[in-house]
């Protein structure tokens, strides 16, 4: 099974190695809001550091590569690939098993989303320290999706409040019939309750 990730507040870097190391052991990855995904340092720094790299390019036949990618999913996946053998056999078939994501679509909305601590922003950064998310360093260098990006993610958001209102509202209600069913079961409950049931 792929262990979904959410991307929001994870350092670029730190992510990419995670990720890097779980796909070279056969993991399967998904990373959804890659939008999200924070650099550290200022926007301008990270942006030149860019704009120097859409300068390198095959001076003969500039269709030979370097390619410059410019979605936030592509960024994220060329960072792990310079952490993974990708000429071999073995780098190649793991690089397959990662699959990245702008927003959330749809089969990822309704599956537990992981994170991961030691590259979450909050706990790698001292406070104060600048930084940038790579979906605005993406919109600023050619990717032309943020805005559509931007209103799935509000729509998606407003279902998700609406399904957890109502998740809490049955759970509530279970609770409440559980109470009133209590005396009635209570034989019975202690005879589950011996067989290490709760």
């Amino acid at each position: 099974n792929a262990l979904v990730i959410d991307g929001k507040n994870h350092l670029l870097g730190r992510l990419a190695s995670i990720i890097a190391k779980q796909i070279l052991l056969g993991q399967k990855i998904v990373v959804v809001r890659c939008e999200e995904i924070c650099i550290s340092g200022n926007f301008h720094r990270s942006k030149l550091k860019y704009m120097s790299f859409l300068r390198k390019r095959c001076n003969v036949n500039p269709r030979r590569g370097p390619f410059h990618l410019r979605s936030p999913s592509r960024i994220l996946w060329r960072t792990i690939r310079g952490m993974v053998p990708h000429k071999t056999i073995r780098g190649t078939n793991a690089l397959k098993l990662m699959r990245g994501y702008e927003g959330c679509p749809a089969p990822y909305d309704k599956k537990k989303k992981l994170v991961i601590p030691s590259a979450n922003r909050h706990n790698a950064l001292k406070p104060r320290r600048k930084f940038c998310t790579v979906g605005r360093l993406a919109h600023e260098v050619g990717w032309q999706y943020k805005d559509v990006v931007a209103k799935l993610e509000a729509k998606r958001k407003v279902k998700g409040a609406v399904f957890y209102s109502d998740k809490k509202k049955v759970a509530k209600l279970e609770e409440q019939a559980r109470k009133n069913v209590a005396s009635k079961i209570a034989s019975y409950q202690k005879i589950i309750e011996s067989y290490g049931y709760a």
